[in-house]
């Protein structure tokens, strides 16, 4: 029995004849499963990693087993001089090869900003920033570390960084001081090295601040616009001086060089009344001590060396504090109730109960 036509099955189903014609071609391929549907799936992957890169990100995990992607990512393009695929491409090989572990929900010191002070002359807020990394030349990374007077706009300083580091922070912020003096406030974000997840959001960074008598300023997590003026700088750092990025640091310190003396020199500014930032800056007549100086408590009971690693003893008993606080001196005062307040220089940061101490 001669069956219907595929011309006259296509016009029964409303399909074209093409469309007729790919099922048929399904049909003595597959037979019935040819006419279900079929994954839409590309057979072929045109941005897909490729498995020599797949292996080489597995090899480089084993051998450092507690480094994530980033680490890895960061190592592998610097030793091969190539890009590598994203960071979130090299955590989900990483994690379908089984070699993430997942980790457990961090119960961290939610951040504390403080009130915000109008600066009303220079040196009153000084604010600290490290700018977004970028990659120079010779695919090594930038890490822009800028310091500038909130009232006058003068960048203090602007540092060509290898990474984010607390120590090499302070030794910036140290030159700096000894060349401008001190300010009267810090204002920074939440982030490291400025603040941290432990007591009172110290850092060593921050802790040499206190010590020398400057206090701190945090804004709010995800409000830049308080710290508004530094952040509009680092939108003309950037295109005025990483558009090419320079071949080394070396390179990229003198660049940045050229352009803070111009920014503070030869750049009027409208908040200024057109006038350039080194016009209007004085340095302050707090000058940076010889000798970082020894803190003092006189209203305290006792004056308490944290050590090494972050705690203090008392009457044979230790307490954890944060090792931000390692080799500073605190003061611990006894109260009414029987509670003893801990202060580091002029902030207090909370009470602990003595009978509570680790037995020494």
């Amino acid at each position: 029995m001669k069956g219907e036509t595929v011309a006259e099955l296509c016009r029964e189903f409303g399909i074209s004849r093409k469309t007729g014609d790919k099922f048929k071609q399904r049909f003595k391929e597959l037979g019935e499963a040819g006419l279900l549907d079929q994954s839409r799936a590309p057979k072929v992957i045109p941005h897909k990693t490729a498995p020599e890169v797949v292996k080489l990100l597995i090899d480089e995990k084993k051998r450092h087993p507690s480094w994530g992607p980033k680490k890895i990512k960061t190592q592998l393009e610097d030793r091969l001089l190539t890009e590598l695929p994203a960071v979130s491409t090299i955590g989900d090989i990483l994690e379908r090869a089984g070699l993430v572990t997942k980790r457990g929900r961090r119960h961290a010191v939610q951040p504390h900003p403080t009130t915000l002070r109008e600066a009303l002359a220079p040196n009153d807020v000084w604010c600290i920033d490290y700018k977004g990394q970028f990659r120079l030349g010779n695919r090594s990374l930038c890490y822009p570390l800028t310091l500038t007077d909130q009232r006058t706009r003068f960048i203090l300083g602007c540092d060509a960084m290898p990474a984010i580091s607390d120590e090499e922070a302070r030794e910036s912020c140290g030159e700096i001081f000894r060349r401008y003096g001190l300010p009267k406030a810090m204002r920074s974000d939440n982030g490291v090295p400025f603040a941290s997840t432990g007591l009172a959001n110290l850092t060593k960074l921050s802790a040499y601040w206190l010590q020398l008598g400057i206090e701190l300023e945090r804004i709010r997590p995800a409000h830049p616009e308080e710290n508004g003026q530094h952040e509009r700088m680092h939108r003309t750092l950037k295109f005025e001086t990483t558009r090419p990025p320079r071949t080394n640091l070396l390179q990229q310190q003198e660049r940045f060089d050229e352009f803070v003396e111009e920014f503070n020199t030869e750049r009027p500014h409208e908040a200024l009344g057109m006038k350039r930032p080194a016009q209007v800056y004085k340095v302050s007549p707090r000058k940076m001590p010889p000798v970082v100086p020894e803190l003092e408590y006189p209203q305290h009971d006792d004056v308490l060396r944290v050590d090494r690693v972050g705690y203090i003893s008392h009457r044979r008993r230790r307490c954890y504090l944060s090792t931000a606080l390692a080799y500073q001196t605190i003061g611990l005062r006894e109260e009414l109730d029987g509670r003893w307040l801990v202060t580091f220089a002029k902030l207090d940061l909370g009470h602990v109960d003595i009978t509570g101490f680790n037995p020494l």
